[in-house]
């Protein structure tokens, strides 16, 4: 199975530390190989295999944030 790049947009990140939280916690989600956060933009890109929304949505709630509906 290929790689596939998903993209969320979060809702409170306001920092790098933000953004550090972020890619951290979705970064430990079996199959995920790339996460790129940015604050300014207050998006996320997830890029891996196997991975699914709502994976994403608990890491990145365990990291304080939410996912914009």
């Amino acid at each position: 199975m290929a790689a596939t790049t998903k993209e969320y947009t979060v809702q409170g990140m306001t920092c790098g530390h933000c953004e550090m939280s972020v890619k951290e916690e979705v970064g430990e989600i079996a199959g995920v190989s790339e996460v790129l956060a940015s604050h300014e933009s207050g998006t996320v890109s997830v890029t891996g295999e196997n991975f699914t929304d709502e994976q994403v949505a608990a890491a990145i709630a365990e990291a304080g944030y939410s996912l914009k509906a």
